[in-house]
């Protein structure tokens, strides 16, 4: 849920301990078309699924209207907003232990209210929300921002193996009700288990000592983790989605498709899994919605595109809480 998860890449930090949050190469033509050819693929394919199941009489614009005009919206919102509250702290928790390993001692409640204004720009620009970030700690710590680069990139790459984890505990399961394409998942948890172990030995063992990729500046929080920091991220982590499979369960029965909780612990790590796929609108995570209920196509459509867009408002909305302060925090030296 966690929410856009692409790395932070600072540019190189300056003699001075800059940041390093200067501009950078922009990306070649096919790497920005390509989340909008995504886009216009998956929803080309939902409209041709909901199409085949409208109603005779009705467009499948009036019949995706009819499924808004059925939700109980305030039940919805009792139920999303706390979770967005809920998220907002265990993703914190989740910055706060890594950059106390890495690169500063500064408190969680200091931490919390930057890391929610984060939210409203990261809607647009998810690299300009770290930078943000980058700027609050070099601001209070100097902190460079290629450190706070390695500890972003730590964050990211303890993400999969988090989603791994779940996404086998998901499919072991539900082993009987998912596409037998999930099958794989264990084999892929298997070999994510060797790279991992193999992956944590290269940088702590003195036998790589001298091999050069080890004393790049990036990769400095890798360097510089223990063993135990991997499943110590993974644990703090997974209150969150055990939470939101709760929320998500509650949610569709609001959609009217009733997924027990069983169920939804099967296939929620599966969909998060989805959100790795870029594109504008998680376009790649709703239509898998429908792929896995195809008895309930549009409503699942429409619940998929709601849970995963509005998610993201919501912790905007948690964000402009705290933007006076963050405020302070990053333009003043109060």
């Amino acid at each position: 849920m966690n929410d856009s998860n692409d790395p932070a890449e600072p540019s190189a930090p300056t003699e001075t301990g800059d940041p390093g949050i200067g501009s950078r190469k922009k990306a070649p033509l096919w790497q920005r078309l390509l989340p909008w050819v995504i886009t216009i693929l998956c929803f080309a394919y939902l409209y041709n699924r909901i199409a085949s199941q409208t109603p005779e009489g009705e467009t499948v614009l009036s019949y995706l209207g009819s499924i808004f005009a059925s939700v109980n919206w305030v039940a919805w919102l009792a139920i999303m907003v706390p979770y967005s509250f809920l998220y907002l702290l265990i993703d914190t928790a989740v910055l706060w232990r890594v950059i106390r390993w890495f690169n500063a001692n500064i408190a969680y409640k200091d931490l919390l209210p930057v890391r929610a204004s984060t939210y409203i720009i990261s809607i647009l620009n998810e690299q300009v929300g770290k930078g943000a970030m980058a700027l609050y700690l070099n601001r209070r710590e100097g902190v460079p921002g290629w450190e706070v680069g390695s500890s972003m990139l730590f964050i990211m790459f303890c993400e999969f193996f988090y989603l791994t984890t779940w996404a086998l505990i998901g499919v072991s399961v539900s082993w009987d009700i998912v596409p037998e394409i999930f099958h794989n998942i264990p084999y892929i948890a298997l070999g994510a288990a060797i790279f991992l172990a193999l992956f944590i030995y290269f940088f702590r063992s003195d036998q790589f000592g001298s091999v050069a990729i080890r004393k790049k500046p990036l990769l400095k929080s890798f360097h510089e983790a223990e063993w135990h920091y991997y499943p110590t991220i993974i644990l703090i982590r997974s209150p969150a989605l055990v939470g939101a499979v709760w929320v998500y369960s509650m949610a569709a029965g609001l959609f009217g498709v009733e997924i027990s909780f069983v169920q939804m612990i099967g296939v929620l790590p599966l969909i998060f899994f989805g959100t790795l796929i870029p594109g504008p609108f998680r376009a790649f995570a709703v239509a898998l919605w429908p792929t896995l209920f195809p008895e309930h196509v549009a409503e699942m459509a429409v619940f998929g595109f709601v849970q995963h867009n509005f998610f993201l408002l919501f912790n905007a909305g948690i964000g402009l809480i705290f933007l006076k302060r963050a405020n302070r925090e990053l333009f003043t030296n109060e």
